[in-house]
């Protein structure tokens, strides 16, 4: 950050203006946020239910096409739903240190528009109509900061939306607060200068997950039902694991990436992708489908014109849809519960027509993980060095080696024929997390080398939703 006739400032000076902005957009929303206990416990996740009134309780714990019905039927507005989150978001912010900023002002000007519409129409704007979205830092918005992790980076601004936001805005939405990332955007945890570590708000003593850790732990604490990550090595799928969440990454040139923030733009040794984390399978789809919908590769020309195909009966007369399930990759042997829950769902698809099941053996795995690694930082990480060295701030510690040589592609081959894959590709909520500060980028599923989709189900139930469920029952 440079003045004319000012000295540069130094990047504690930086961090403590974004913290200071950030604080300030909280403030900024009414009813006020509430004050949280000084004192935490381990898991955070009830508290809000505690310091909100029950009507908000109940929007923000509802799910995506849920609230988007109550939308479109006009039982609910999209300013009482924005508020909402707002508040929630702010509380977030406060248990788990995941939001950069709230956008009250934009959110419930937006939000009035969108009730204002639907009250002279009768009908909704679009599919996404008034629902409240939330996205990742690093995802460009018109005039409002663009850091991606990086001190120096503070004071750039988006000279324009996103392209995947002027979609999601046409579809009605409303977004209401950008979330956190990693110094970097490359690491499976959530820590940077400028703000500090996201923790997991089941476990405040381990991590959200990264780089869309923010977004991860937000989502987690239900102060957001649909919101926008990022992947390159498990950056969507880590945080949705590690917080019970469902969470797409999509296969490369699917959708949009125009707008974004990151170093090394531009670079094709591995892709990059955009994609979904919600709190249900059908916030995924919706998601998807209102993407796709929009036809994205007339403005963006590299992206692929393939239809969204929302169920299996699309597939009448074609062969069998093959999925294979990885037990193991042949390096890490999964804990047991994580093989349970594979087991379980085996089972299930098991029953399903159309759908062939082969055990897979894994092909040279750990030589896929050596390839991938080594194609991460292609300069070296040079960018990246220059980016942090820019404002003299330090390497968080997690990214304390950054760099790698190119390496073959022979292990890819292996995976051309399949439909898709079962495996365990990360620690759950509902059995381990990895421990703030210890996560790597390790073998597990490592799939990441075939540029194959990879879509995070939720098994199971979280703590949250088993409180949530004996809660109602209770009520009833």
């Amino acid at each position: 950050m440079t003045e004319t006739g000012r000295e540069k400032a130094g990047w504690q000076e930086v961090a403590k203006t974004a913290q200071e902005y950030r604080d300030a957009s909280i403030r900024r929303v009414e009813p006020a946020v509430p004050d949280v206990p000084q004192y935490l416990p381990r898991d955070v996740t009830p508290i809000p239910k505690e310091l909100l009134s029950k009507e908000e309780v109940e929007i923000t714990q509802t799910l995506t096409e849920d609230l988007l019905k109550s939308l479109a039927s006009g039982e609910l507005t999209s300013t009482t739903i924005t508020k909402a989150f707002l508040r929630r978001a702010g509380l977030a912010q406060k248990l788990a240190n995941c939001v950069t900023e709230l956008l009250p002002e934009r959110a419930l000007t937006r939000a009035k528009t969108l009730d204002d519409y639907y009250a002279e129409h009768k009908r909704p704007i679009g599919p996404l109509h008034g629902l409240p979205i939330s996205v990742k830092e690093h995802v460009g918005m018109k005039n409002l900061g663009l850091n991606a992790g990086f001190i120096a980076w503070w004071d750039h601004k988006a000279e324009d939306d996103a392209h995947i936001l002027k979609i999601l805005w046409n579809a009605g939405c409303v977004f209401y607060v950008r979330t956190t990332q990693p110094q970097t955007l490359m690491h499976l945890e959530t820590s940077s200068n400028l703000y500090g570590v996201t923790v997991n708000p089941f476990n405040r003593e381990l991590t959200s997950g990264g780089s869309s850790g923010g977004e991860g732990a937000l989502i987690g604490l239900r102060a957001s039902c649909l919101g926008i990550g990022t992947d390159i090595g498990g950056s969507i799928r880590s945080p949705a694991a590690n917080n019970g969440l469902y969470g797409l990454r999509p296969t490369s040139f699917r959708l949009p990436t125009d707008g974004w923030s990151a170093t090394m733009t531009g670079s094709e040794h591995i892709i990059p992708v955009i994609g979904p984390l919600s709190t249900s399978l059908g916030g995924i789809k919706i998601f998807m489908r209102t993407i796709i919908a929009a036809k994205p590769w007339l403005i963006e020309p590299s992206l692929l014109p393939i239809p969204w195909v929302d169920n299996q009966s699309n597939r009448i007369g074609r062969r069998p849809l093959k999925i294979a399930i990885l037990w193991n990759d042949g390096v890490v042997q999964p804990h047991p519960p994580v093989t349970r829950a594979l087991k379980e769902v085996t089972e299930k698809l098991k029953g399903i027509d159309g759908v062939e099941l082969v055990d897979w053996k894994p092909h040279n795995h750990d030589e896929a993980w050596e390839i991938i690694a080594s194609l991460y930082f292609c300069d070296g990480a040079q960018e990246e060095s220059d980016a942090i060295n820019a404002s003299e701030e330090p390497f968080v510690s997690t990214l304390s080696t950054c760099g790698a040589l190119l390496a073959g592609r022979s292990a890819n081959s292996k995976y051309a024929f399949l439909g898709g894959a079962q495996c365990p590709i990360s620690l759950s909520k509902k059995t381990l997390m990895l421990s703030i500060t210890v996560s790597r980028m390790h073998g597990i599923g490592r799939i990441d080398v075939s540029d194959i989709d990879g879509l995070m189900l939720r098994f199971g139930t979280t703590l949250l939703q088993e409180r949530v469920k004996m809660e109602n029952s209770k009520e009833r």
